[in-house]
C-alpha cells in the first residue's frame, strides 16, 4: 500500500505546483483558487474542521475513513503552506532536521521565541 520515497516525494512536488498554479485560475473553476479568494482564514478553518473530522475517525477504529481524512489534512495543509509561499520541502527539511533528536530536547528548544516571525 506505500509507495517507494521518490515517488512519494514526486507526488507532494506534483500537489504542491498544482496548489501555486491555482493561485492564478478562476475561483468559479477551482476549489482551491476559491480557497485562496476567500483568504486565509478560509483555509484555517478548513483545516480545523479536517483536523476534527481526522480526529472522530481515529475515535471511531475507521482505519480507511482516517486515511481519507489525514489525507484531506494534509491537503488542506498544503494549500495553507503555498498562501505562505511555502511547501512540502520545507516541511520535509524541518523533519530531516529534527530526525534523530529526542521528542523531549527537541520541543524543549522550541520553548523559546517562536521562529519566523
Amino acid at each position: 500500500m506505500t509507495s517507494g520515497e521518490g515517488s512519494d516525494q514526486a507526488v507532494l512536488a506534483r500537489i504542491a505546483a498544482m496548489l501555486e498554479a491555482r493561485k492564478s485560475a478562476d475561483p468559479a473553476s477551482s476549489y482551491v483558487a476559491a480557497l485562496y479568494a476567500k483568504g486565509g482564514d478560509a483555509i484555517l478553518k478548513k483545516i480545523g474542521e479536517e483536523a476534527t473530522e481526522t480526529v472522530i475517525a481515529a475515535k471511531d477504529d475507521d482505519k480507511i475513513a482516517l486515511v481519507a481524512e489525514v489525507a484531506d489534512l494534509w491537503f488542506h495543509c498544503l494549500v495553507l503552506l503555498a498562501a505562505h509561499g511555502l511547501g512540502p520541502a520545507d516541511v520535509l527539511a524541518e523533519l530531516a532536521r529534527r530526525e534523530g533528536l529526542s521528542g523531549h530536547a527537541e520541543k524543549a528548544a522550541r520553548a523559546g521565541p517562536r521562529r519566523g516571525r
